[in-house]
């Protein structure tokens, strides 16, 4: 049997976090986000999932 390749998920920080709750800012940074611009790859799962439908006004999302 052979293993499935896990799906990768690439987000990247498009907005600012100022004015943001301090909730929605550990989400970003729980994603690995901290500047504008910056990008982290992920394992697409349920809870990165959810991390994302969180702060989805501040990311954008590209299937990688």
């Amino acid at each position: 049997m052979t293993m499935a390749k896990a799906k990768k998920v690439t987000v990247t920080l498009r907005r600012s976090l100022i004015g943001e709750k301090p909730k929605t800012r550990a989400t970003v940074e729980a994603l690995g986000l901290r500047k504008i611009r910056q990008s982290a790859t992920h394992e697409d799962n349920a809870s990165l999932r959810g991390m994302i439908d969180k702060v989805r006004h501040l990311v954008d999302v590209e299937e990688a």
